[in-house]
C-alpha cells in the first residue's frame, strides 16, 4: 500500500492518475518565473536559510550531493558553494523546463526523473536533499527506500518542507498570506496564471500534508536512523536522518 503525502485525488488533477502529469505541467508552464516568485515568498532572505539550513544538517566541502526535485536549483546552488571544487552536485526533476531554466546558474549535473524512480547505482552518494517537494511526490515510503538506496553507508539526509502551524490562528493567518498576498503578488509580477495557478497549490498541499511525525515514521520504515524534525521560525520544517553504518 502506497502513503501520498496528500490525498491522491484532488481538485487539481481529479483522478490520481493524473496527479503527476498535472504537477509536471504546471512547473513547465511557471518555470521561467520560478525564481522570482520564490524570492517573493522568502521576502529575500531564502538564500541565507538554504545555506544554514545545509550547514546544521552536516553537508561539509567535498561531498557527493544528490539534490531531488531541484527545480531551477535554487537548493543546488547553495549545495555546490558549500562542496566546493572537490565535491559533486546531482540535481534531479522531472519538469524539463524547470531544470532549463536552473541550468544557466548553476554548474550541478541535472537530470530529469522522477524522486520515487532514481536512476542511480547504490551507495552512490554522501548526502541527499529535497527541497520542498515532498507533497509532489507519490509515495513516501517509495521514496525513503530510494533514497536509502543510493547513499552511502553513513550518509545523510535533509528534506526541507514548510508546515502547517499547529494553532488554528497561526494556520489561518499563514493561509490568508499564501491564499491572498503571495497570490496577488505572483498574478501581477509575473502576469503569469499559472504562476499564480502554483502558488494556490502550495499552501493547498501544505494545508492537506500529513503530519510531520507521519513523515518520520516513514523515514524510520525507510531504514534511516537517527530521525528527526527541527521546526524554525514555527513554519519551516527539516527533517534530518542517517542510512545506518
Amino acid at each position: 500500500m502506497s502513503l501520498p503525502p496528500v490525498p491522491p485525488a484532488n481538485k487539481y488533477w481529479g483522478q490520481a492518475s493524473n496527479r503527476q502529469r498535472y504537477i509536471t505541467t504546471l512547473f513547465d508552464r511557471s518555470a521561467a518565473h520560478y525564481d522570482r516568485v520564490s524570492g517573493i515568498l522568502a521576502w529575500g532572505t531564502g538564500a541565507g536559510y538554504r545555506r544554514a539550513a545545509l550547514v546544521r544538517a552536516g553537508l561539509a566541502e567535498g561531498m557527493t550531493v544528490l539534490d531531488v526535485g531541484t527545480g531551477t536549483g535554487l537548493l543546488a546552488r547553495a549545495i555546490v558553494g558549500i562542496v566546493g571544487a572537490r565535491g559533486r552536485v546531482v540535481g534531479v526533476d522531472p519538469s524539463a523546463k524547470m531544470l532549463a531554466a536552473g541550468r544557466p546558474h548553476s554548474s550541478a549535473s541535472l537530470v530529469q526523473a522522477l524522486g520515487e524512480q532514481l536512476p542511480f547505482p547504490d551507495a552512490h552518494f554522501d548526502f541527499v536533499t529535497m527541497g520542498y517537494a515532498l507533497r509532489h511526490v507519490s509515495d513516501l515510503d517509495q521514496m525513503f527506500d530510494g533514497y536509502r538506496r543510493v547513499l552511502k553507508p553513513g550518509g545523510r539526509l535533509l528534506l526541507l518542507e514548510i508546515t502547517k502551524p499547529k494553532s488554528r490562528l497561526g494556520a489561518l493567518l499563514t493561509g490568508l498570506y499564501f491564499r491572498t498576498y503571495v497570490r496577488w503578488v505572483t498574478r501581477t509580477a509575473t502576469m503569469s496564471a499559472d504562476a499564480a495557478e502554483l502558488m494556490r497549490l502550495y499552501w493547498d498541499t501544505i494545508s492537506n500534508c500529513v503530519a510531520p511525525e507521519t513523515v518520520l515514521a516513514a523515514m524510520r520504515r525507510g531504514g534511516f536512523v537517527n530521525s528527526e524534525r527541527a521546526l524554525v521560525g514555527g513554519l519551516f520544517s527539516e527533517y534530518t536522518a542517517e542510512r545506518p553504518t
